[in-house]
């Protein structure tokens, strides 16, 4: 008697209809002049799948299963669709060299079955960005200016597609660090959505953009910095990376809540804005001498003032970069870690178990030769580093006061004796930063009269101008392709300190305010932050518009 066996009969019919599928692909890879592949004998990456979205690579009916560098070698159905060229477009938009291969539908299907495994896990996984870096790298060489920032993202917007929000995610960044942003913000207004960049420490706009595709970005961003997505009402902080060529650039994430949804701002940590030498800070050739000489002696504090953003971690990090070598021991305490120095040991507080004057006390037995304190906030803190300038280390850290004379009298509110002051401090010095002018703009003007008397009697006084400097015209901004139209580019400090001396020793034993301080320090001729910026304008450098912005200038 015959039986008849199901399982078996359909497992013969399923092998039919492969075959005839596979057929067909090899007939249509003929007709279209198109490589066939079976993609069941191929192994399928699902790096390479995460290029493009499966809800798009269904619609599509497509599927990258192999990316090496730009090479990309993709599998598609149809290559005569609109979807399936718009895809295509679209990555060779994206400097992709794409190389496309017909296939069956049975092994798209083995393909798609393959973003079940990855899920996205990059987009879950804190410190990876689940978009190609490689993507961004090909936005980067493309984008000269915030115009084409500003066109690329328009470009994506009006496309309305599903990946459109991994690619302005992209886009934005590429911006960013194409132009050498230092922070993204991202805010919600009533009718729209605002992009800005700060561009050598000034918010310039980018673009507006709509609450729907500001909602899509936010909740991929909190993804990306391992936020939760459901709280609203609260700020959050977070952080992911991205692989740039050889760098890894750290992004942190701030998140505040607002009227109309919450804001964003992205900090972009790039090792190579950090990497500034000592020389090419701004500081003058006095300073310079007497700071070089400073940094390498064996004990004492230099202390560096000035605002939230004036360039003190970039001056301290060129110090230690200049003082370094396998005979000495470095350790840093930071608050956050911002920037990596090979050969030095660099540790985070936490303030939990591990604050500034916790961490001291540790790195103290670790016999340091240089230590660095990101910041001095509190009279613990204060007193313990003083102490490790009295025993035998040198010690870098910075102060929030408006000049270097503030910061004799801060150490005093700060309860540290002022005996011990005189004995540890070295040198306190302050800076701020002016945005230099376009090279390829700036346009040379006559220095008004009224302006020109003010500078000469602010410089009457000052020993250490350069020769010759000339007072009969200054530079203004003007803006061209270069500088994206601002007339500046770059930034450089602008700088003053006080050395400790008999008189200024004196000074402090006898609670001095700044004023105190600054008479004191009157006869060590040293350029004023004023003097230096108003040397800087002679210079042709910067203007006196942007030195204004900076500090008060009386006028």
């Amino acid at each position: 008697m015959l039986t008849f066996d199901e399982d078996k009969q359909d497992k013969k019919i399923d092998e039919l209809l492969k075959k005839e599928e596979e057929e067909l692909a090899m007939i249509l890879s003929g007709k279209y002049g198109i490589e066939y592949l079976d993609l069941s004998r191929m192994s399928i990456e699902t790096d390479a799948l995460r290029l493009i979205p499966e809800d798009e690579a269904r619609a599509a009916k497509v599927a990258i299963f192999d990316a090496t560098g730009r090479k990309l070698r993709i599998a598609v159905l149809a290559p005569d669709s609109d979807e399936t060229r718009a895809i295509l477009e679209d990555l060779k938009r994206r400097n992709y060299n794409v190389t496309p291969y017909i296939v069956s539908k049975g092994s798209l299907e083995r393909a798609w079955g393959r973003y079940k495994e990855i899920s996205f896990a990059s987009e879950s996984k804190a410190g990876v960005l689940d978009i190609s870096s490689e993507e961004i790298e090909g936005f980067v060489s493309r984008v000269r200016s915030l115009d084409d920032v500003q066109k690329l993202i328009e470009d994506v917007l009006v496309e309305k597609k599903a990946y459109r929000i991994s690619r302005i995610l992209e886009i934005v960044l590429a911006g960013a660090l194409s132009m050498g942003a230092s922070d993204i913000h991202v805010e919600p207004e009533e009718e729209y959505v605002r992009l800005r960049y700060r561009l050598d420490g000034v918010l310039t706009h980018i673009l507006n953009f709509d609450h729907e595709t500001f909602a899509l970005l936010l909740s991929r961003i909190k993804l990306l910095s391992r936020l939760k997505l459901n709280v609203k009402n609260e700020a959050q902080d977070g952080r992911f990376s991205i692989k740039i060529a050889d760098s890894e650039i750290e992004i942190r994430t701030s998140l505040l809540p607002g009227a109309y949804n919450e804001s964003i701002v992205l900090r972009i940590l790039n090792p190579k804005s950090i990497q500034v030498p000592m020389e090419e800070l701004g500081i003058s050739p006095k300073l310079f001498k007497i700071l070089d000489h400073e940094i390498h002696r064996p004990n004492g504090m230099i202390l560096n003032t000035g605002p939230t953003g004036s360039g003190k971690t970039t001056t301290l990090y060129a110090f230690l970069r200049k003082v370094h070598n396998p005979e000495i021991k470095i350790i840093t305490i930071e608050d956050p870690i911002e920037y990596h120095l090979p050969g030095i040991v660099q540790t985070q507080v936490d303030h939990k178990n591990y604050n500034f004057s916790q961490g001291l006390r540790s790195v103290l037995r670790q016999d340091p030769d240089v230590i660095m304190v990101g910041e001095i906030r509190d009279d613990e803190t204060a007193e313990i580093a003083i102490n490790a300038g009295l025993t035998g280390h040198l010690v870098l850290s910075t102060l929030h006061t408006n000049n270097a004379a503030g910061a004799f009298p801060r150490l005093i509110d700060l309860g540290v004796n002022p005996k011990v002051i005189s004995s540890a401090v070295n040198v306190a010095i302050a800076q701020r930063l002016v945005r230099k002018l376009c090279k390829n703009c700036a346009k040379e003007i006559p220095l008004p009269p009224e302006t020109k008397t003010i500078i000469e009697t602010e410089l009457a006084e000052a020993t250490e101008k350069p020769d010759n400097l000339q007072m009969e015209h200054v530079f203004e901004a003007v803006g061209c392709s270069e500088c994206s139209g601002v007339g500046y580019k770059g930034r450089v400090g602008i700088f003053e300190a006080i050395l400790m001396t008999p008189e200024v020793n004196k000074a402090i034993n006898e609670n001095p305010g700044e004023e105190d301080i600054m008479k004191a320090a009157a006869s060590q001729h040293m350029l004023s932050l004023k003097q230096d910026g108003f040397i800087k304008i002679l210079q042709g450098t910067t203007t006196l518009e942007e030195l204004a912005r900076v500090i008060d200038l009386g006028l």
